[in-house]
């Protein structure tokens, strides 16, 4: 007698699992690159940025290009380790994508209509990274003896 396989829900709960975390993958090694191109603009001073007077979180240009430099380069290195699936690398992922939220919201005034791109691509990053358990996996691949 031939049986018919259908999709497990356990198998379609990994599936989406790890194509969230791809997603999440690539957006934040695409909002990396961005934003080490950004940093390299404000480190070298670019007319790109308009720096508009009298707001509270003022810093230098250059103070701001280091800093999405160095978070960009940090967001490629963490997206490296979320296409092998770590651990480590959801959380620092996570922690990641907050840090680029606060610095775009601070440097508002200078790229404003880029900072709420970015602030939303790290939103989204942070979702697909905190919806995904690690946990779910199919409940046929732990090695259990499956019946006849």
């Amino acid at each position: 007698m031939a049986s018919t396989h259908t999709a497990r829900p356990d198998t379609a709960k990994q599936a989406w699992a790890t194509g969230l975390t791809a997603f999440a993958a690539v957006m934040l090694m695409i909002a990396g690159v961005l934003d080490i191109f950004r940093g390299i603009m404000g480190i070298a001073q670019d007319d790109v940025f308009v720096s508009t007077r009298n707001y509270v979180f003022q810093f230098d240009l250059t103070g701001w290009g280091w800093i999405h430099l160095i978070l960009g380069v940090l967001a490629v290195i963490v997206s490296l380790g979320l296409f092998q699936g770590a651990m480590w690398a959801r959380v620092a992922g996570v922690t990641i994508a907050g840090l680029i939220i606060l610095a775009n919201f601070l440097s508002l005034p200078y790229y404003p209509v880029w900072s709420v791109v970015m602030i939303a691509f790290s939103g989204f990053i942070i979702w697909a990274l905190c919806v995904m358990r690690p946990d779910e996996t199919p409940t046929g691949s732990r090695g259990a003896p499956r019946g006849p």
